[in-house]
């Protein structure tokens, strides 16, 4: 597997290159890939279903400069930034069995990294596809499917400013049961590690390591123009 330890300069940037990296694998010009990346400054990122006018507090995030931006996968909506890192993978279905159904899919991931971490917090699978330890959350997860490949989408918070998450985010438009109502504040929490040593953790689960394959900077200059930097994907609910 591909490893791709790169961050662009722009929230609309790093969101196409997850995109284009699922295109061109579909397309069999690209490989399966564990990518990660960490954004410079704090964005909220909207799930591609989800609903900017419910699960963000505009007016915060406008006073702050704070851009609000949609991914391509499905899944709720978070604040992303220094201290959370957000890893990308993009597999093929047939690597292995199940992956073709989606909680199974999840299943098969997140358990890899729940593997992976295990060196510093044992934890477990809790909802649909989040990673907890007693109930309280360190990392969510979506997906985007295409024909033969899916992207994963996932964040792990490490050394995050928790508090930030209630000034930028409303109460989640859909909650999984086992959140039972609670504030964000005491809902999340991060990982006892470094930005830097969960990367390692999670390149040594998957085996990945640095090829020589171009990342496909023309695409991902084409998904913002057409798609990421416009109101009409990002305002679009």
């Amino acid at each position: 597997m591909r490893w791709l330890d790169l961050t662009l300069p722009t929230i609309e940037a790093n969101l196409a290159l997850d995109e284009a990296l699922v295109v061109v694998a579909e397309q069999g010009t690209g490989s399966e890939v564990l990518r990660v990346w960490s954004n410079p400054v704090f964005a909220v990122v909207v799930g591609a279903g989800g609903s900017v006018s419910i699960d963000v507090n505009e007016p915060a995030c406008a006073a702050d400069g704070v851009p609000i931006r949609r991914r391509s996968s499905g899944g709720g909506t978070v604040l992303i930034g220094p201290g959370c890192l957000c890893f990308s993978l993009v597999l093929e279905y047939d690597r292995a069995a199940g992956l073709s159904d989606i909680p199974a899919s999840n299943r098969y991931v997140l358990n890899r990294v729940l593997r992976a971490l295990q060196p510093v917090l044992a934890a477990n699978l809790e909802g649909t596809s989040d990673l907890a330890r007693d109930g309280i959350k360190f990392s969510g997860n979506a997906q985007h499917r295409k024909r033969t490949h899916f992207l994963h989408h996932g964040t792990l918070l490490c050394g995050f400013a928790l508090p930030l998450i209630a000034k930028y985010l409303n109460p989640p438009e859909r909650q999984p049961e086992y959140r039972r109502n609670r504030p964000h504040g005491d809902f999340v929490m991060n990982l006892p590690t470094t930005v830097e040593e969960a990367k390692l953790l999670l390149s040594t689960e998957w085996e990945a390591k640095n090829t020589d394959e171009p990342v496909p900077y023309g695409l991902v200059e084409e998904l913002v123009r057409e798609k990421y930097s416009l109101d009409d994907w990002n305002r679009r609910r």
